[in-house]
């Protein structure tokens, strides 16, 4: 979810984060993109007859898991550009309270991060929905994508820890060339 594409972006988040012994201390990307999967939601999946826009049928952020979407709030908010970070979510209750928690601004929807845990048949189908999505991320901010383990693994073969993130280069490759997993803060 984090799209610098203008040369200053990465550099200057990867310097800001490695003042801070974080993980990215030792790189230097010019272009990337922070694909992060929701904070910490007890459970696996979402009960049977969950609706989308119900979050009281859905699995839900808990206290640990708001307290990690804002962590990574302030973690991103350290960063200069700071003003210039996109938040994209998933449509379910616990990827939006991710994003929103964080704090920095405006959150948009987008179906291509969505889960399809319950549709594993559509893994293929989501997955290229979710490259042509990042292919076509502006140039110039920071690009968050919030979504689930599914789309992360079916993307990379990583399965990532609730509120982990992966910093992956762009353009993106087959594939996707990691730069960094970022445990949650």
């Amino acid at each position: 979810m984090v799209a610098w594409r203008g040369g200053v972006g990465a550099a200057v988040l990867l310097a800001c984060l490695a003042a801070h012994a974080d993980p990215l201390a030792n790189l230097q990307a010019d272009r990337a993109f922070l694909l992060m999967r929701h904070a910490h939601a007890p459970g696996i999946g979402d009960p049977e007859h969950f609706k989308l826009r119900d979050c009281d049928t859905q699995r839900n952020l808990d206290e640990q898991g708001r307290n990690e979407a804002r962590a990574w709030g302030r973690k991103l908010r350290s960063v200069p550009l700071a003003g210039s970070i996109q938040l994209y979510s998933s449509r379910w209750c616990r990827a939006l309270d991710t994003a929103t928690g964080m704090d920095l601004g405006p959150v948009v929807e987008v179906p291509a991060l969505d889960s399809f845990f319950s549709e594993r048949g559509r893994s293929e189908q989501a997955t290229h929905e979710l490259k042509s999505f990042v292919d076509e991320l502006p140039e110039g901010q920071l690009a968050v994508l919030v979504t689930h383990q599914v789309n992360i693994t079916a993307l990379t073969g990583i399965v990532p820890a609730s509120g982990e993130a992966l910093l992956i280069a762009l353009p993106l490759t087959d594939p996707p060339d990691i730069l960094a997993r970022i445990p949650p803060p």
